[in-house]
């Protein structure tokens, strides 16, 4: 079945509903809409667009779609778009305000930092809590000039999503969970040779000797990789 002249409309397609003159109107439309943006932006000062929490993700959202409509659908006007706006702006002023006032209502609507890291270890409750893969972990730990987990006395999670990484020193450097590509795909159960091992499931490590077998004493899973005690290259 081949299209027909009646059933391929071109200007329908570029134009959708409106006609050719709606176009001059969106050029002014969308200068105007972006002229607000930026002056909403303004007043939500640096710390509103360096680095989001959750909360002020929201506020970016819904500054962004109180914009867009009115930059091409006709029947929206731009009054009704710069009321949310000044909503918006004016309940991030007043959520920043408490914000300052009470902690408790902080970590309410920010969240808290989360460790996930102790001296070498997995907080396995804290986490959980968090959706985060083990792979995409590593990998962040890998950019940072980490490749065992023993290099790294804390791990913390902050409330904008970025992971901070404080080291121990290379005297301190104690044996590890490997975090390079690869290095748990060979889990053993059975050791094969005296020498240090760690959990695969939480990063506890231990010495063992050979032909033997252990539950972690930290999280009772038994599935070890040797461990590495490697200093960490800066």
């Amino acid at each position: 079945m081949f299209l027909t002249t009646d059933s391929f409309d071109l200007k329908q397609i570029l134009l959708g509903s409106e006609e050719w003159s709606f176009l001059l109107e969106t050029i002014l439309r969308t200068s105007i809409m972006f002229l607000i943006i930026i002056f909403g932006l303004r007043l939500l000062g640096k710390r509103g667009v360096k680095q989001l929490s959750v909360f002020e993700l929201v506020v970016i959202i819904g500054l962004g779609s109180a914009a867009g409509d009115p930059m091409f659908y006709k029947d929206v006007g731009i009054m009704p778009a710069l009321v949310v706006f000044t909503m918006i702006i004016s309940l991030y002023s007043i959520i920043t305000y408490f914000i300052g006032k009470s902690k408790n209502f902080e970590k309410l609507v920010e969240g808290k930092p989360i460790c996930l890291i102790d001296k070498g270890v997995f907080c396995i409750k804290d986490f959980k809590k968090e959706a985060l893969g083990e792979d995409e972990f590593f990998s962040e730990l890998r950019l940072k000039g980490v490749s065992h987990l023993g290099q790294i006395e804390k791990a913390i999670e902050e409330i904008s999503g970025e992971i901070s990484v404080f080291y121990f020193e290379d005297k301190d450097v104690k044996y590890g969970l490997p975090v390079m590509p690869n290095s748990l795909d060979k889990a053993i159960k059975i050791f094969a040779r005296n020498s240090h091992y760690s959990c695969t499931f939480c990063g506890y490590t231990q010495e063992f000797e050979a032909h033997a077998k252990s539950q972690c004493k930290v999280c009772g899973k038994d599935e070890w990789v040797e461990s590495s005690n490697k200093k960490r290259i800066s």
